[in-house]
């Protein structure tokens, strides 16, 4: 593993998140109940920004597009366009299904560290 440093732990508080460049990627960093998340800052299906996304307190980043979800502790789908209504699943088509990608991080020091070498 090949850790960086994001930022400071203080810059990203609780239910905060925040998009940072680490080794030339666009990454989002969640702080969900005092657990740092960090995966790519575009939703896999049109490349949307989840910056905006919403958070649940399950665990899950919604698109703000077209509603997919992943989980962000493995990236995995819980849901592909959902939205709008019937167009959803046109456009669920255009590109296959695929994880949310997600790097792992922690905060040690005073910072937040990811890996982005998986």
């Amino acid at each position: 593993m090949s850790w960086v440093k994001a930022l400071s732990a203080r810059g990203l508080g609780d239910s905060e998140r925040k998009v940072v460049q680490v080794g030339g990627q666009k990454i989002l960093l969640v702080n969900l109940k005092g657990k740092v998340y960090a995966v790519d800052s575009t939703c896999p299906h049109m490349g949307a920004s989840l910056a905006r996304g919403e958070v649940s307190d399950d665990g899950l980043i919604t698109c703000p597009w077209h509603g997919s979800s992943f989980r962000l502790e493995s990236g995995e789908v819980q849901s592909w366009t959902p939205r709008p209504p019937l167009v959803g699943r046109l456009l669920g088509l255009l590109r296959k299904k695929k994880q949310l990608r997600v790097y792992p991080a922690k905060v040690e020091g005073g910072s937040v560290w990811v890996d982005v070498e998986q």
